[in-house]
């Protein structure tokens, strides 16, 4: 069976072919077996709501493909976003294991096959697998540190800057290189990156046609290639 934009669907972890290192994938075949049992798999098209800031949690969401949107709301009512979640990541977790409403929104940007397992369930699989604790910590753990870099790039004076630390962040997780450089391919619109670093899609705009015309990248619809790596990194620290 194929989702949405023509993957091919998983019906179980075991046969997962997403299958990677991820919260649960390398989970040994009684976890897994168990898991299956509990979860349900659905496909979910682009732009699709998962679950919202302060909402009481429901449970757990494993992202088994494509890309989720992470993000929240301040007080006057901007938007946030704080991270783009990866296939293999646990979106929901420490709400589940809390009992405390959902931190973040969240949404897919594209196609998406998605394992949710209720908060009950949840809490009986962990009480009856505690090999999974470990994986849970580092999860906790890795997500701290990634609020942690987006303050850090929040906290930088200038727009090239954040900009720049951005698409470098991007290249090590996501980018493809070659002679002409590293290429990524762009998730999110100029109004979303603004919202990612704490600015406007006009100066996102605006920025991105800086970096052509110092030659320091080039842009082909979503596809951004890098061509003077250095260059980059001594703008985003200067």
């Amino acid at each position: 069976m194929r989702g949405p934009d023509c993957f091919e669907l998983s019906e179980n972890c075991r046969k997962c072919p997403f299958r990677r290192d991820g919260f649960f994938c390398q989970s040994d075949s009684a976890a897994l077996r168990d898991f299956d049992a509990l979860n349900s798999l659905a496909a979910y098209p682009a732009d699709a709501l998962l679950f919202m800031e302060n909402e009481p949690s429901r449970g757990v969401f494993v992202l088994c493909h494509g890309e989720i949107k992470l993000s929240m709301c301040s007080r006057d009512g901007k938007t946030l976003i704080l991270r783009i979640a990866k296939p293999g990541e646990a979106l929901g977790l420490a709400a589940a294991i809390s009992g405390a409403p959902y931190e973040v929104t969240a949404e897919t940007l594209r196609p998406s096959q998605v394992a949710f397992i209720r908060r009950t369930d949840f809490l009986k699989f962990i009480r009856h697998h505690p090999n999974v604790y470990p994986k849970i910590a580092r999860h906790v753990t890795s997500s701290y540190e990634g609020a942690c870099d987006r303050l850090r790039v929040m906290g930088l004076a200038s727009i090239h800057q954040k900009l720049a630390r951005t698409l470098l962040d991007w290249s090590e997780k996501l980018g493809e290189g070659d002679k002409s450089g590293l290429r990524i391919t762009l998730a999110l619109t100029h109004g979303e990156i603004g919202e990612l670093i704490g600015s406007t899609r006009e100066s996102v705009t605006r920025v991105l046609s800086d970096f052509k015309r110092s030659r320091l990248i080039t842009v082909h619809g979503t596809a951004v290639t890098i061509h003077d790596r250095k260059c980059m990194e001594e703008m985003a620290v200067s």
